[in-house]
């Protein structure tokens, strides 16, 4: 098949530290160009990738100091993608709801995959706007405060098999906080509940500048009042191996409606089970016992931490394996792709018009 692959503009994919849409979007990617399909990727021009590269801005839009508006840069790939629709069978976005008016023509050979919280009042309105628009949601849950929408499956996230290694036996006795330091995320649970324990905390996560004033009136102080607690900053990939295989555990004591968690997955690719709190995804994506522990509050969350330690890592990798691979989130993708109505009814004539051969039958 030919697929074009919409990612966002702010971060390159895959990003060079946070950016947990922007990694997805390159590991299916280079899944899909793995299966022999042929991909483009309309992406910022310091991405790296095995698919066709249409650069969409020089640099990632957060990296390039010159940029003050994200929205003209945006409107541009926009219109790139429109002129080049037809080269397309499926045209996948993994931009929110910008491209929502332009793609009223060619729809139903599109997929938006909704990567972030959806239970934002402003949002009702546009969505019951556009019910047609064939949409991917990356947990039940986050399907709950949506109007009535064209819901054409649910794909979890998944990783590269050989992205982060199992280990067995991790080196350090502490517990991970891997993310963003927001009000949302809760790290000061985190902090309690290492503190509860008697263990130390390692805190890898951003600090975005709407979270300063948080981070600088209530996380910071408690960082220093705790002695146990060690804030790393933001961490890249190659870090993260390390970070998250040598924790006895992953705290994830989030409070608010996750749509996904890729960290999760990520603890688990490592062997280490995660201990989080049951909002949003979480009851989808942690199998309670056998990759991690879903709790409720501090108290339990702290109470079932000997547990976590105890776990078998084999198990939560073996999980992981089953459940989250990017192989299995590409195939996902792929039987969405081929039930779309306007990949056999429309893709075909427009390639053939194009003078170019159409086969949307599997691809091993």
């Amino acid at each position: 098949m030919k697929i074009a692959q919409i990612a966002p503009l702010a971060e390159s994919v895959p990003p060079k530290l946070y950016g947990g849409t922007e990694r997805i979007v390159s590991y299916l990617t280079e899944e899909l160009v793995a299966k022999g399909h042929d991909v483009t990727l309309f992406a910022s021009g310091d991405s790296v990738t095995d698919a066709r590269l249409v650069a969409c801005s020089d640099v990632a839009l957060r990296l390039n100091p010159d940029v003050r508006d994200h929205l003209p840069h945006q409107v541009v790939m926009l219109e790139e993608i429109r002129r080049r629709a037809h080269e397309f069978d499926v045209l996948h976005f993994h931009i929110d709801l910008l491209h929502f008016p332009l793609i009223r023509d060619f729809a139903d050979r599109t997929v938006t995959t909704l990567h972030g919280r959806l239970d934002l009042p402003d949002l009702k309105p546009f969505y019951r706007a556009f019910p047609d628009i064939p949409l991917v949601s990356i947990s039940n849950d986050q399907r709950h405060p949506m109007p009535p929408v064209n819901w054409t499956g649910t794909v979890y996230h998944g990783l590269p098999a050989n992205l982060l290694p199992f280990t067995e036996k991790p080196k350090g006795n502490y517990l991970a906080f891997l993310g963003r330091i927001s009000p949302e995320k809760r790290p000061d649970r985190a902090i309690e509940i290492a503190a509860r324990v008697g263990m130390p905390l390692k805190i890898a996560a951003k600090i975005d500048n709407a979270d300063k004033a948080y981070w600088e009136t209530v996380i910071e102080p408690m960082v220093r009042s705790h002695p146990n607690v060690e804030f790393i900053g933001e961490i890249n990939e190659h870090q993260k191996a390390d970070f998250l295989g040598n924790a006895g555990a992953l705290l994830f004591p989030i409070d608010w409606p996750e749509p996904f968690g890729l960290v999760m997955i990520e603890a688990m690719a490592c062997g280490t089970p995660v201990i989080a709190f049951g909002c949003g995804s979480v009851p989808e994506v942690i199998d309670n016992g056998a990759s991690g522990i879903v709790v409720d509050s501090v108290t339990e969350a702290a109470e079932n931490v000997e547990w976590a330690l105890r776990m078998d890592r084999k198990k939560v990798r073996a999980t992981f394996e089953k459940r989250f691979s990017a192989e299995r989130m590409a195939r996902d993708y792929l039987d969405i792709y081929r039930n779309l109505p306007g990949v056999r009814t429309k893709a075909a004539p427009l390639r053939r018009a194009n003078g170019q051969d159409i086969d949307l039958q599997v691809v091993a």
